[in-house]
């Protein structure tokens, strides 16, 4: 007779696949073979198409829409203009930023491609073909797209619809193009500072507009059922409950007379934060056709209509003691949002978390105002791969860094370390009122210059700088340093709303008897792995096998109220719920298994997947065991079933840190800037999935690299927008991607149930500082001080032969 030996407590935990295993992605099966599930994939029976006519101005006045020759296209349905939107209350819509946009222009444009009309047809050709009927007559107006002559005495009115409204959602206006002036910390007294300083330097430093470009453009379907008065609203959005809630409150429809559901969403980056006009045109035009509109857009409408990122005008200074001592940091930001604020902050800050601008740095004193301007451009400002202009904060402050480096002629990495936050000091509180949770940045400085070998590449790098004096090669090498500290976690009430909406989130867990589970969560992935990550989380509180855990998420009709991923709030947010949840499930099933076993609660022990007699483990149950009896026997004082609900307030936001160095060889005659190597050190507090924290670093990463080294929607004077298409906007391809090399450590955060922290914008964060200044570097020994992003070939040979170097 064979007895089978029992499982190994290490098989347990390696069949567990929880926290800390690199556990393949649960959700690449379907994506890799193609059955992912999209927007555009969804057909629905009588389905009608909308597209939009738009303006080809920067800035105009509407004189005329004729809409005849349009109407009379075969197929097209309706023809919706402001007018038509006008007695509904729909013609302008809120904002996440407490601003107003036009749903449709009403009497005039105010940026190239703003949606003027909506055409519904029963294909999408009869659609694209009646847009290009509609008759709309157009008087020109001058254009604004410089946001330093925003607030001239002789610039031009921009927002006629509050050109009276002096009182802006965050404070005083003080000009007709002015939208809010935003302050922290002492300015008198950091003004002080800088007066006496030993040193100071003082940079201009812009951020240039750039785009997420997901993969998959916006999108939605709209579908009314006239009979039970229910509206299903399928899209691409990032936070799917907060949609429900602002479209009840813009169609009157009650809440829970909606239901709003998100797919697979191909690429988000904060692309799908904010609502579009195109997601109300679509839902006006499914109540008055009474049937499901589809509405997805274009390349080149994503990139020119729908939500950009930064366009920040920086100014910094920074005093200093002469060995390299910060004393103060002043700073002042002209913040272009385009023709309305659209800012996708979900923070009670109009400038998001701009005020981490101290970054990595003991430093005693700082100040930071922030202006924020409307011009002829379209509105948004989202966090594109970052949360909340912590990727402008951290350049600024990276790149100020080095240049106070420069002046005092002193090593980045020695200047960097010498104001670093000391580890004994966290909990931090910085001089914007920020409360760092912890970090440990000294041994994460030590660990990365070890691993790049960093005085053998500043050797190599002065033997470079003497061959190219010699003539003896026409390569610079350049290397770039960045230390971060990211704020994420967007959740704290006291902190974040959206619409009042507290940034909260939940998490649903219910066991089966037969000892699976569902998970159910107020987030969405856009890649993140969340399928795979989150059953990890769960099957570490409760001891049953990720394996054998489901995750849900999208479906306002099935997930618990959340306010959705973006922030790299999910982990932090969204896993603290779903740690707390698991918690709530353990304790009952200690009591289930103590009445099993016949014995105090306070006897048992958990380990791996069940609960043991203390001194006795032989004597146990085992979570499917416990499952099991939760709902076939009668427990007294338990109710039967195994399932919790949480919702998460965080006590504070987490503040994930890293050490990048980035080594690059800038050919002098062409521009063309070579990346040999691009070293990421990042601390995510505890790693849940080291192989997908891999992943969402490259892929950070690789973003990083396109808005340093190209990225940029610009306008000429006239409006137009000069990177409207993938054959102007850059993104790179396997050719220009480096080869990334990843390192960690690990500094938990202390109020985070799992002590995790998110990582998934990290990369981008601190990878732009990195490249601009490896680039910058390569200039340094001939006087350069700064040049702005992004770094270009033709930008970066501009450099060289400004600075006499060319051939």
């Amino acid at each position: 007779m064979n007895v089978q030996s029992p499982i190994s407590r290490e098989e347990r935990i390696e069949k567990l696949q929880g926290l800390g295993s690199s556990r393949k992605r649960v959700e690449d099966a379907r994506f890799t073979q193609g059955t992912g599930n999209y927007v555009d994939d969804i057909k629905l029976p009588g389905m009608l198409f909308g597209d939009f006519v738009r303006s080809p101005y920067g800035h105009a006045r509407i004189i005329s829409i004729d809409k005849e020759a349009a109407l009379a296209v075969p197929g097209v349905v309706a023809i919706l203009t402001a007018e038509d939107l006008k007695p509904l209350n729909l013609h302008y819509m809120p904002t996440l930023a407490g601003d107003v946009q036009a749903v449709l222009a009403d009497e005039k444009v105010l940026f190239q491609n703003q949606e003027v009309a909506f055409v519904v047809a029963h294909d999408r050709y009869a659609a694209a073909d009646a847009v290009e009927l509609v008759e709309v007559e157009y008087e020109e107006l001058p254009v604004i797209n410089d946001a330093f002559k925003a607030l001239d005495d002789d610039a031009p009115l921009l927002r006629e619809d509050i050109k009276d409204k002096m009182e802006g959602a965050h404070g005083p206006r003080k000009h007709h193009n002015h939208i809010f002036l935003w302050e922290e910390g002492d300015k008198e007294g950091t003004e002080q500072v800088l007066n006496n300083a030993e040193v100071l330097v003082e940079e201009k430093i812009t951020y240039q507009r750039v785009h997420p470009c997901p993969l998959e453009t916006c999108g939605c379907v709209a579908s009314m059922d006239k009979i039970n008065g229910k509206l299903t609203l399928w899209g691409t959005f990032q936070a799917p409950h907060a949609v429900r809630t602002v479209a009840s409150l813009i169609t009157n429809i009650a809440e829970h007379n909606i239901r709003v559901i998100s797919p697979d969403i191909g690429g988000g980056f904060g692309n799908k934060v904010g609502v579009y006009p195109g997601y109300i045109c679509s839902t006006v035009a499914s109540i008055v056709t009474g049937k499901p509109v589809k509405w997805v857009e274009d390349r080149i409408e994503n990139l020119t209509s729908t939500a950009f990122a930064r366009d920040y005008h920086m100014t910094g200074k920074i005093a200093a003691t002469a060995d390299g001592k910060i004393t103060g940091l002043w700073t002042h930001v002209l913040a272009d949002h385009g023709a309305f604020d659209a800012c996708a902050d979900p923070t009670k800050f109009p400038a998001g978390f701009f005020h981490i601008v101290t970054g990595s740095y003991d430093i005693p004193i700082a100040y930071v105002g922030v202006d924020g301007v409307y011009t002829n451009k379209a509105p948004g400002g989202v966090a594109y791969r970052c949360s909340f202009r912590v990727t402008e904060a951290a350049y600024l402050i990276e790149r100020m860094i080095d240049v106070l480096a420069r002046k005092l002629d002193m090593d980045p990495v020695e200047l960097r370390i010498k104001n670093f936050i000391k580890k004994e000091q966290f909990p931090y509180q910085s001089a914007l009122g920020w409360e760092y949770d912890s970090g440990d940045y000294h041994t994460a400085m030590d660990q990365a210059t070890k691993a790049v070998n960093y005085p053998a590449l500043r050797a190599e790098q002065a033997e470079n700088r003497t061959a190219f004096d010699r003539g003896e090669t026409r390569n610079l090498m350049g290397i770039g340093v960045a230390f971060f500290t990211e704020i994420v976690g967007a959740g704290p009430v006291k902190n974040c709303d959206i619409l009042g909406l507290g940034m909260f989130d939940s998490c649903e867990i219910r066991i089966h008897p037969t000892g699976s589970a569902i998970a159910r969560l107020g987030t969405i992935s856009q890649g993140q792995g969340h399928a795979t990550t989150f059953a990890q989380i769960v099957a570490s509180e409760i001891g049953i096998p990720a394996e054998d855990i489901t995750l849900e998420e999208g479906d306002t009709d099935t997930a618990p109220y959340g306010l959705g991923t973006y922030g790299s709030r999910s982990t932090p947010v969204a896993g603290a719920a779903t740690a707390m949840a698991g918690r709530k499930i353990r304790a009952k099933a200690q009591m289930i298994a103590a009445y099993l076993l016949e014995v105090h609660e306070g006897d048992l022990e958990w380990d791996v997947d069940r609960f043991q007699i203390k001194g006795n483990p032989e004597a146990h149950k085992t979570m499917k065991e416990i499952a099991f009896a939760s709902y076939n026997q009668a427990i007294p004082g338990l109710e039967p079933g195994l399932e919790a609900v949480s919702y998460y307030d965080p006590p504070n936001m987490t503040y994930p840190f890293g050490a990048y160095f980035c080594v690059v060889d800038v050919d002098v005659d062409t521009g063309v800037t070579d990346i040999r190597k691009f070293y990421a050190l990042d601390d995510c507090g505890t790693r849940i999935n080291p192989m997908i924290i891999e992943g969402q670093v490259h892929g950070g990463l690789t973003e990083a690299v396109a808005i340093a080294m190209g990225q940029d929607i610009s306008y000429d004077e006239i409006g137009n927008v000069k990177g409207a298409s993938l054959m102007d906007f850059y993104l790179p391809t396997a050719v220009e991607t480096p080869t990334y090399e990843t390192d960690f450590t690990v500094t938990p955060s202390p109020h985070h149930p799992i002590g995790a922290k998110g990582v998934g914008e990290s990369p981008n964060v601190g990878g732009v500082p990195a490249l601009s200044n490896a680039v910058n570097d390569a200039f340094a020994h001939k006087g350069l001080v700064h040049t702005q992003m992004p770094h270009d070939h033709w930008r970066v040979w501009q450099t060289a032969q400004r600075l006499g170097l060319t051939g």
